[in-house]
Order: structure tokens, then sequence, then C-alpha cells
């Protein structure tokens, strides 16, 4: 099964209100699901939503350093909080054969439920990664584990090996 897994907004511009220890958590889970995933080929696709940006803000729309792009992943930037909603996304997925989408970032109540919910309408498999999600509000991230799929790290270790 091909695995997918998205990094959503994770942007200084997008990050300014949440509490750093819980950025610097869902950054160490991030990049460590990224590792056993680029190991194996799987796809690793960064978001960056660019509403706002202009020429003279554009370093703050960049992904955290504490995020590095390596040079197979993939960066796909959108104006809506859906990460699919008027955006090349599905059709990377698809060429891809992706099956389960692996989602984190920022921002739990918004973009990361809303990539959620059109990931599983567009017939994806999606999935929370434990520990790797951000919000200003503590309660969001509480009620997306609550609410939704979730995996953690040693459960996707397990599903490469397959």
């Amino acid at each position: 099964m091909k695995l997918g897994f998205l990094i959503i907004d994770m942007q200084p511009v997008h990050l300014q209100e949440a509490d750093k220890k819980v950025i610097d958590r869902a950054c160490e889970y991030s990049n460590y699901v990224a590792g056993i995933l680029r190991s194996k080929d799987h796809v690793i696709i960064h978001i960056q939503d660019i509403e706002g940006m202009d020429e003279s803000n554009r370093e703050a729309f960049q992904t955290i350093p504490e995020i590095p792009i390596q040079e197979n992943d993939l960066v796909v930037t959108k104006t809506y909080s859906n990460s699919f909603w008027n955006t090349g996304l599905e059709g990377i997925l698809r060429e891809r054969d992706v099956e389960l989408l692996i989602i984190a970032g920022n921002a739990a109540e918004h973009c990361v439920l809303f990539t959620y919910n059109g990931a599983s309408e567009r017939g994806f498999k999606p999935v929370i990664l434990q520990n790797g999600i951000v919000s200003s509000h503590s309660e969001a991230i509480t009620a997306t584990y609550r609410d939704r799929n979730v995996i953690s790290h040693p459960v996707i270790s397990y599903l490469v090996k397959q």
C-alpha cells in the first residue's frame, strides 16, 4: 500500500499564536515519520497556505526550517483551508497511487480538519499523525484526536515494512 504524508501550513505566518512546545513536538514527530516514509519511497507533500503572500512577506510563508524539505518531497500551495480545493493535490496523490494519507501540521481546527474531510470525500483513507498536529487552541487538538482516525509512528513503521 502506498502512503502519502501531508505536512500542512507549518509556516511562521500561521504559527504565531501556537505553543512553542506543541510546535516542537509536532516537528519532531513529523520529521521522524517523514524519514521512515522517505526510506521506502512514499510520498511526502508540504502544503503551504499562501493567502496574503506578497513580495514583502514571502519569507513568512515558507515552511519553517525545523521541517526540512528534501529533494524528492513535493510542495503544494493553497489559498483555502482544504488542501484539495483548487489545487493539484488529488491528481498528485492519484498519480502516485496513494491510498492511506497521513496528515500532520497546523491548524487542527481548520486546515488539518478540512483537508482530512476533503481526503475522505475523495476516497482516500485519511489518518491524523499522533503528536503531529498544532493549534493555538489545545482543545482543538484534543477534539481532533478524539473525533478522527489517528495513527502512531510505530504503526507507520510496521506498515512500511509490509
